[in-house]
């Protein structure tokens, strides 16, 4: 009798507090591994265990601590320290992967570092200079098997520049001047400017080509005027672009009321199977959810945990406070998923982590 209660499932001297972690994070990387590589995405929120419901990674470095996140990609991040130095790491593995220098670029546009490490003097082709520098609009990609990978950003509204895999420097791309937005998807670079320029770049090559342009209409926005308006006008404070799981392409304008404090949008299809999709304005994603800051659109069902016909999206209010919200396309009603507080971290901003636990 002895040895079957001991061993009885549904005995509680089974299992004691103090034999038992305090956290996740106390846990060996290979057993916690093992156990979330079995679970969907809203199953590993659930499993989270702590009251504060933070999942607390193992040390990844002082270097880490003092970079922000720039992008992510499945269980990779891309990342940024003071000195603009860019590496891609592995949040559960700890991989990591150095990127050439910024100041390393092949093209017309150059660069080089000043005296001070954080500041670099940039000579645009037309020989105009600028100081400082600008990272926007990154973009992430990497294969999780042979660790090829994408990585490319907006170089202060001159250019868009891409390194991948063996390149000791960073490769200008033509004619992508004033970037609105980007996104990388199946070999495919989707690319806006906010004049209105959509070009795709297919990648599959040893370089990137040009496969289709057009002409995209884009509402010029002042973000930080219209959010202290106090009209009840809507206002279009962001213009994104988001691939479908179908390949489709939308145009998606985030308008804002300042009265009544709403949120809204607006999606447009732009491009489908190599057709331009001019003025085809959209008021369902069907079975699909759109993560706006991702640029893409998922399935949506209940194991997953996504709400179908619905954006999820983030509002930054300063520096340190952030917003995720949910806004329904059906009943035009927005809600706040979460609220807190970045002021003890680096992270420029809440970042969508869809994290993929197969080691290969």
């Amino acid at each position: 009798m002895e040895i079957e209660e001991k061993h009885n499932p549904n005995s509680h001297e089974r299992l004691r507090p103090r034999d038992t972690p305090e956290s996740w994070s106390e846990l060996p990387l290979d057993l916690v591994l093992s156990v979330f590589k079995r679970l969907s995405f809203a199953n590993f929120q659930r499993a989270k265990s702590e009251e504060d419901k933070l999942y607390r990674t193992q040390d990844l470095g002082l270097e880490f601590a003092k970079s922000f996140c720039m992008e992510t990609y499945r269980s990779w991040l891309l990342m940024c320290n003071r000195m603009h130095n860019l590496y891609i790491v592995n949040l559960f593995t700890h991989e990591r992967i150095d990127l050439p220098p910024v100041e390393a670029q092949r093209g017309v546009t150059k660069m080089e570092r000043t005296l001070y490490d954080d500041v670099f003097r940039i000579t645009s082709h037309n020989g105009k200079e600028y100081k400082g520098i600008r990272l926007r609009s990154p973009v992430l990609w990497i294969n999780e098997k042979t660790r090829e990978y994408v990585v490319s950003w907006e170089l202060r509204g001159l250019c868009v520049v891409y390194s991948r895999k063996g390149d000791a420097s960073w490769n200008q791309i033509p004619e992508t001047s004033s970037c609105c937005d980007m996104v990388y998807m199946d070999s495919k670079l989707y690319f806006l400017s906010l004049f209105g320029q959509f070009r795709i770049f297919d990648f599959s090559g040893e370089s990137p080509q040009q496969t289709f342009q057009c002409g995209v209409i884009v509402e010029r926005f002042r973000l930080g005027i219209q959010l202290r308006q106090r009209s009840n006008s809507l206002s279009i404070v962001a213009t994104k672009l988001v691939v479908t799981v179908t390949g489709e392409v939308l145009k998606v304008e985030k308008l804002w009321r300042p009265r009544s404090e709403t949120w809204s949008f607006r999606v447009f299809k732009v491009y489908s199977s190599g057709f331009l999709k001019k003025h085809d304005r959209i008021y369902s994603l069907g079975d699909e959810s759109m993560l706006l800051d991702q640029g893409i659109t998922v399935l949506a069902n209940d194991t997953d945990g996504f709400n179908k016909n619905s954006v999820y999206f983030s509002v930054s209010h300063g520096m340190d406070v952030h917003d995720i919200f949910l806004f329904n396309l059906e009943t035009q009603t927005t809600e706040l998923l979460h609220k807190f507080d970045c002021s003890s971290v680096q992270f420029s901003r809440a970042r969508w982590f869809l994290p993929s636990f197969r080691l290969t």
